[in-house]
């Protein structure tokens, strides 16, 4: 976990229309990061549970995001911080994420570009902001940010949902998201 994909969460957290019950995708607090990690103190209150494909620190359930055991439109927000590039079929995985959330459900996603190899347990793919729009396209409304440079960021991020967002609502989200993007973060956040 990076601190600003922690800070990407927290404005999501405030900003977008999270419903429950919510699912992380990759939360597995790999050694060092165990508490770090944690992204739940930003949905207090709030049906919580963390996925991976091994045991461990901040693991609920094991599950594949290529074929995830939920049934249909059962998951009200899903989170997938830095993991897609650990994915082997990514496109697979986001119809699979589409497919579980509720009408109306927020897809929140993040993913290294310029970033060194890294295994946990595999590192397949790295993505450009035009990728995420790619993997994103089938959400009613899309929304994707970078942060880096702009012609090799360190960072993408994106938020497809399942339906439509409240304008004022969305444009709140947008300005937190511009101020995110702005911020001077070390190359590899």
């Amino acid at each position: 976990m990076r601190q600003l994909i922690k800070e990407f969460v927290k404005i999501c957290s405030q900003d977008l229309p999270i419903s429950t019950p919510i699912y992380e995708f990759g939360s597995l607090q790999v050694p060092g990061q165990e508490g770090f990690g944690d992204l739940r103190p930003y949905f207090l209150g709030m049906e919580y549970v963390g996925c991976d494909l091994r045991p461990g620190t901040g693991v609920d359930r094991i599950l594949d995001l290529h074929q995830i055991d939920l049934p249909s439109e059962s998951v009200g927000t899903v989170l997938s911080m830095d993991t897609l590039e650990h994915v082997e079929y990514p496109r697979k995985a986001m119809d699979e994420i589409y497919r579980i959330l509720k009408p109306n459900g927020v897809a929140i996603v993040s993913s290294v570009m310029n970033f060194l190899i890294h295994d946990y347990p595999c590192d397949y793919w790295r993505f450009t902001p035009q990728g995420f729009e790619s993997l994103l396209k089938k959400f009613d409304t899309v929304i994707v940010e970078h942060a880096g440079d702009p012609s090799f960021p360190h960072t993408v991020v994106g938020v497809g949902i399942k339906g439509r967002v409240d304008e004022n609502r969305l444009d709140c989200f947008k300005s937190k998201l511009a101020l995110w993007k702005e911020r001077q973060w070390p190359q590899y956040g």
